[in-house]
């Protein structure tokens, strides 16, 4: 593994905006907590962070825990759910241990852990229980969710969280409009029942009523928060940490049984390249417009109503997007969203750790994108040589 990086603030020094988003991903999401713990290494600290499903539970415990106990944190509520919820938990492996074992130990394993999930739920996210067959939205589902509304009052100091010091956004979707809603600090104060409603996946997971509404897991709609950071007119420099849990490029299924893991893949992969596709096209527009201008008289200008209007949507703010994507190892199979033991969890960590210091090694991607190329972004890949 890479050696641990100097202090890398200056990094950041450019933009006014450090956001940092969160895909979807079940028992993935410990990559992501790979990332927050590279980046809190350096004193990197993040202005916004915006998340979708565990994102949302790991943005949560960044924005409501100060740098040096952040990380802390992440780890106490990975340590709690890498158990189960009923027997003695299996024999803990370690990351680079478990990395070490062969493909067939290693998917016995977590084929063990994935059904241990499913039979027994997980300490401190969710337990097992009969389902009902009719009843209201938050008792229609096989798992119960409560355990994990006290890991979150345990971990997350919702005072800080709602403090500004960092803005949170989370989204969900409204069971009776079908639209995606965001819960973000910056317009209202965040309670546990958010963060829950961003990961309640159905049939698994129950709806969660907030304020008299019920909602699903934000994933339904989409399962990149990017817009919710780069959507509108942009109005500051902004580096954003995109942290993908899946991918959308892969090889064809080869039996059977990778067939609901490339299904998941391409399903929850939800729009990441098109959504960057689309901010990019219009960042291309925004230089275009500024050139047009330029050809307008600085009296029109300014005293046409419209000029302004148009000089505030073709606004000089650049965005760096630094692209993180888990790549699937042997022992991601269909299950590899609840497969929560602690081998491929702390695999999943040391690949987020490695991934972020391989990022941080190169100060050039970090640089202020020019006037006339706003919009850059660069991906980073598991286990990926450098280009």
């Amino acid at each position: 593994m890479e050696k641990k990086p100097r202090d890398m603030k200056s990094l950041t020094a450019p933009y006014d905006e450090v956001a940092l988003v969160l895909q979807g991903g079940g028992a993935l999401g410990s990559y992501q907590a790979g990332i927050i713990e590279a980046i809190s290494e350096v004193g990197i600290e993040p202005t916004w962070v915006a998340g979708v499903s565990i994102g949302a539970i790991n943005a949560a415990l960044v924005a409501g825990n100060p740098l040096d106990r952040r990380v802390e944190a992440i780890r106490e509520f990975w340590d709690r759910v890498s158990h189960p919820g009923v027997f003695p938990s299996s024999p803990r492996i370690e990351g680079e241990l478990f990395n070490k074992l062969g493909d067939g130990i290693q998917q016995f394993v977590s084929v063990v852990e994935g059904i241990r999930s499913l039979l027994e739920g997980r300490r401190g996210f969710f337990s097992p229980r009969l389902p009902e067959i009719s009843s209201t939205p938050d008792r229609l589902s096989f798992y119960d969710t409560t355990p994990l509304k006290k890991t979150l009052l345990d971990l997350v100091d919702f005072e800080l969280l709602n403090s500004g010091k960092v803005r949170l956004s989370v989204s969900a979707v409204n069971l009776a409009t079908g639209r995606e809603t965001i819960f973000d600090s910056a317009h209202r104060t965040i309670r546990p029942e958010h963060i829950m409603a961003s990961g309640a996946l159905p049939p698994g997971f129950p709806a969660v009523e907030v304020d008299g509404e019920y909602f699903w897991d934000g994933g339904l709609v989409s399962n990149t928060p990017l817009m919710q950071v780069l959507g509108g007119h942009p109005k500051s420099h902004t580096l954003v940490f995109q942290v993908d849990l899946w991918n959308g490029d892969g090889r064809l299924p080869q039996n059977l049984l990778e067939v609901p893991s490339r299904m998941k893949d391409i399903q929850f992969a939800s729009r990441s390249n098109r959504i960057t596709d689309l901010v990019e096209q219009a960042h291309d527009q925004r230089v275009i417009l500024r050139r047009l201008l330029e050809l307008i008289p600085e009296q029109t200008r300014q005293a046409t109503d419209f000029c302004k209007e148009v000089e505030e949507m073709a606004n000089d703010k650049r965005y760096n997007v630094l692209r993180l994507n888990y790549l699937d190892k042997p022992y991601d199979i269909q299950d590899k969203d609840f497969q929560f033991g602690s081998g491929a969890m702390l695999g999943h960590w040391a690949c987020g750790i490695s991934d972020m210091r391989r990022a941080l090694s190169h100060p050039s991607w970090f640089k202020l994108p020019s006037e006339d190329n706003p919009f850059v972004q660069r991906a980073v890949r598991t286990k990926v040589a450098d280009a």
